[in-house]
């Protein structure tokens, strides 16, 4: 009878065990399915700053010397021993530049140390995802930043007096007629860079010019010039292939035969024609000696420049000329010569022929376009009588005026005093205050003109300003802007010179943007139409030696005369 009143006892105590050891398997349970704790991972190191000299590296910038102190923070202490590998200082050409490292704030500041930088030269601070923190934190992102070093104006010559330096200039410039012309006809290369055979008739025009101040200067003997001349003029009228008297752009210097300029023009060019007999008739008033040798040169010359028909190129008589004419596709460049621009000298030399002359009217519907070659506007604060906005490139105001002398000159359309110092100033002006924002641009360095620049050839202005310097611009306009082109002279030869002035004088252009353009850029090259104006309008400045020969010329005074000039020479 006990026994039932036990078993509700035993059944509690069954549920209680079978309670507990449920609750033990699922605590077990809870406790295997918890994830194992990861390790803590620490947080990246980051760049706060780069300082490079003192100032944040925001944007590209300049440095003044030639040494670097680059300081980069770091948001927390970095290990020394991942950073040599890590950071590296590469010029424009990818060679590594040596440098010395400290750390200091407790491990986050990182100082560069760089000196003996070359000048004008880009630099590139790398600085690679492997730098560690202390605590293990990796950099978040590479970093790369570009300095340039700036201009080094420490004297790269000896100094000169003005006379002496003008005298170095032209001496060297005139190596490159002398040294450099053709050896079988005497003509001038078209440039360093082209073919050996390619002469150019307008270059040679300045060549000859650039004989006569080489005379004059002692650089030649008298013997020497007239030998050279002698043998350039003989092949210009014997062996040079001409149209109606007028010669092409290029030349072969070993045949006489047409190099074609471009597709169309394989025939007379009328303006590089009157380039050359612009040089022709100063040698003619030059050796103007009794003595047979210097007769026949003067006879020969009048043979080449009075067989020029130039009322032929009028195009079946219109009131302009026309720039060009190809035996094989007649007028198909159709390009008339119409002002402002560096054709002045083909109207007035058209105008002093005795065979073949044009009449006014040419002059006055053709080049001045009716009146429309007036400007009369106000540019950089200068008023520019003639041509376009801003004046275009300087060589419209050396071409023509190697030998027309434009001190008082006048017509009915300008004062060309006026038109050359104002269109020169403005071009000054211009790159003085530097509106495109191109590095070393100064009063100093400046002079837009057409020139190589890299990767072609362009003819720069201040309409076309793609931050490259012609030499040649600022030098030829030295009659002009005297003080100013001294100052470019000065600072192209001491600061500059040592990357720019080589065997033949200037080289054609330089750029010392190294932001717009990668990398400064200097020509490695000469031409002949921008060596040339440098040597001849350094002297008329000096002494007024070729204006003086050329206007000189009873032809010229005539012709000038005839259009409506004024002057004190006429």
């Amino acid at each position: 009878m006990g026994l039932p009143e036990q078993q509700p006892q035993l059944f509690t105590m069954r549920a209680v065990l079978l309670y507990l050891m449920l609750l033990l398997v699922l605590s077990c349970g809870k406790e295997e399915q918890q994830p194992v704790p990861l390790p803590s991972v620490p947080d990246p190191v980051s760049i706060t700053s780069i300082k490079i000299n003192g100032t944040d590296t925001d944007r590209f910038r300049y440095l003044l010397t030639n040494q670097a102190t680059i300081a980069i923070q770091f948001s927390k202490p970095v290990k020394q021993n991942t950073i040599g590998l890590a950071i590296t200082l590469t010029r424009d050409n990818n060679n590594t530049t040596d440098f010395t490292t400290t750390i200091s704030d407790g491990g986050k500041l990182l100082t560069l140390h760089a000196a003996h930088l070359d000048y004008l030269t880009q630099y590139h601070v790398n600085i690679s995802g492997s730098i560690e923190a202390q605590d293990g934190g990796k950099l978040s992102s590479p970093i790369a930043k570009s300095f340039a070093t700036g201009i080094d104006s420490s004297r790269k010559f000896p100094p000169l007096t003005d006379d002496q330096l003008l005298d170095r200039v032209q001496q060297t410039t005139f190596k490159y007629f002398w040294d450099f012309a053709h050896p079988v006809s005497g003509l001038i290369r078209e440039g360093s860079k082209h073919a050996d055979n390619i002469v150019t008739t307008g270059g040679s025009g300045f060549g000859l010019m650039s004989i006569v101040v080489a005379m004059e200067r002692g650089f030649i003997s008298r013997d020497q010039g007239l030998e050279r001349v002698e043998q350039t003029v003989d092949f210009l009228a014997h062996k040079a292939q001409k149209f109606h008297g007028a010669f092409s752009h290029w030349l072969d210097g070993t045949t006489g035969a047409v190099i074609p300029f471009s597709q169309y023009d394989d025939g007379a060019d009328i303006v590089e024609t009157s380039l050359l007999v612009q040089g022709l008739l100063c040698v003619r008033q030059y050796f103007n000696r009794p003595d047979v040798a210097e007769v026949t040169l003067r006879n020969d010359i009048n043979t080449i420049a009075k067989g020029v028909e130039w009322n032929w190129f009028q195009q079946n008589q219109q009131d302009v000329l026309y720039w060009h004419w190809s035996a094989n596709y007649g007028w198909a460049m159709n390009i008339k010569i119409e002002g402002w621009n560096e054709g002045l000298i083909t109207y007035v030399l058209a105008a002093s022929s005795k065979n073949y002359a044009i009449s006014k009217s040419v002059y006055d519907n053709g080049w001045a376009r009716s009146g429309a070659i007036k400007n009369g506007r106000t540019f950089m604060g200068m008023e520019l009588p003639l041509g376009p906005d801003y004046g275009g490139p300087l060589f419209f105001e050396h071409y023509s005026f190697l030998g027309i002398n434009p001190i008082g000159l006048s017509d009915g359309y300008a004062n060309y005093q006026t038109q050359s110092k104002n269109h020169s100033l403005i071009n000054y002006n211009f790159c003085k205050s530097n509106p495109n924002h191109y590095y070393g641009y100064s009063d100093s360095v400046w002079g837009l003109t057409a020139s190589n620049i890299k990767g072609g050839y362009t003819a720069s202005s201040p309409s076309n300003d793609q931050g490259f310097i012609a030499p040649t611009a600022a030098l030829s306009s030295m009659p002009f802007t005297p003080d100013e082109s001294m100052a470019a002279l000065k600072f192209f030869y001491y600061v500059l010179g040592d990357k720019i002035f080589k065997e033949y004088g200037f080289t054609d252009a330089f750029s010392l943007d190294i932001e717009k353009n990668k990398a400064p850029w200097y020509a490695d090259n000469f031409l002949a139409i921008n060596q040339g104006p440098i040597i001849v309008m350094i002297e008329n400045f000096r002494t007024g030696l070729l204006w003086n020969l050329f206007t000189s010329c009873p032809e010229v005074k005539a012709g000038m005369k005839k259009l409506g000039f004024s002057a004190p020479y006429l």
